[in-house]
């Protein structure tokens, strides 16, 4: 096996490719990534645990057919460290030699008859675009539960209706819903699907910047013990499906409220930073809302205590409500507007983040993100 590449060509694909090796893997061979030159000249790298799967497929101008398996984490840190320089990578027996100008590193192959096969892509389902598919994510994945003791909070549920995609997650602190417009495969296509959250986040991210369309991929009509692919500029991943069962979330969604506010989202942002430095751990931000202002508060009594006041756009009778500030700052840091819009029914009650626009206009509604309030001591 020999081949000839451009190094960041390959530091890019083999970090790409690392990314979905277990930490702790079951197996040792699991660690490893598999190299394989096929006859026509491509290179495919790729990783499996038996829950994700990614492959990378690059073009070579010269090769010898072949494949190998070597410690992945080693061979994305080397790739990374090596000088600007083509690199060669050749065998020399029961080892890989990686050869990049006059650093030369030897590895130490595994059984590569002993690696688990890729498993194959489920039929195609439709496209989206890689950076609308990587914001979507990116905004639902922060309400992705943590507590794997609650399967059906730790994934993102995916429901497809013909051109439509709506994706939820929810940790019952708060709950996040993007829709987003997609190009089915068939007309009045429609499938459920439930996505490990951190996995979905990690692949989203890793195809946000490839400046193509993602193709989606489903098997089983995306429930039960299905799968779900995703490929992108010759970068392909899969992974296991979850139970589908989650919370019939819409339920919780108001319809109606009493008060509305807009408020500049960079400044709210570093104002609840700020106030938040005197917040205990779990003490919350109060915020009261009245004419044309919005009053930060943190802490209380004896503790240190922090204050601060900003204009917003207010509509609705006086409210004071107080949320965990870091679950706050989660749904604003994704909302991608300069304007964040917060509508309220009782202090009691979730308030709904969405993405405001100037006075006049409706609000953005294709992401909501409601967030239960902290009851305040009388």
């Amino acid at each position: 096996m020999l081949f000839r590449i451009d190094r960041d060509q390959l530091a890019e694909a083999v970090a790409w490719t690392a990314r979905s090796l277990p930490t702790r893997p079951s197996m040792p061979v699991l660690a490893g990534m598999r190299l394989e030159v096929t006859d026509d000249h491509r290179l495919k790298l790729s990783g499996f645990d038996y829950e994700v799967s990614a492959e990378v497929t690059l073009d070579l101008e010269t090769g010898e057919p072949g494949v190998v398996l070597v410690s992945g984490r080693l061979l994305a840190e080397i790739t990374r460290a090596l000088p600007a320089q083509p690199v060669n990578f050749t065998l020399d027996g029961a080892k890989a030699v990686v050869t990049c100008g006059s650093t030369r590193f030897t590895l130490l192959t595994m059984p590569v008859e002993d690696y688990p096969s890729l498993p194959v892509m489920p039929p195609a389902a439709g496209r989206v675009g890689s950076d609308v598919f990587a914001s979507a994510v990116a905004q639902v994945a922060v309400a992705v539960g943590k507590d794997d003791t609650l399967p059906m909070l730790t994934g993102v549920r995916m429901e497809i209706e013909g051109d439509l995609i709506t994706l939820a997650a929810t940790d019952r602190y708060r709950l996040a819903v993007r829709e987003l417009k997609w190009e089915p495969a068939q007309p009045g296509l429609q499938a459920v699907a439930m996505i490990p959250g951190r996995t979905l986040a990690d692949i989203a991210k890793a195809l946000g910047g490839t400046g193509a369309e993602v193709e989606i991929a489903l098997s089983s009509g995306g429930t039960g013990e299905g799968m779900i692919g995703f490929s992108s500029a010759g970068r392909r991943t899969t992974t296991r499906l979850l139970d589908p069962e989650f919370p019939k979330y819409r339920s919780l969604l108001p319809t109606e409220f009493s008060a509305r506010a807009d408020v500049a989202t960079s400044a709210f942002v570093e104002a609840v930073k700020r106030v938040a430095l005197v917040a205990e751990r779990n003490t919350p931000v109060r915020l009261t809302f009245r004419g044309g202002e919005v009053v930060l508060e943190a802490g209380s009594g004896d503790e240190a205590q922090a204050v601060e006041v900003l204009p917003v756009d207010f509509e609705g009778d006086e409210i004071t409500i107080a949320f965990n500030h870091q679950y706050l700052l989660d749904g604003l840091a994704v909302l991608d507007s300069d304007v964040a819009r917060m509508q309220f029914t009782t202090p009691t009650k979730p308030a709904i983040i969405t993405a405001g626009k100037p006075a006049g206009e409706e609000a953005a509604s294709d992401y909501r993100y409601l967030i239960m309030p902290i009851r305040l001591s009388s």
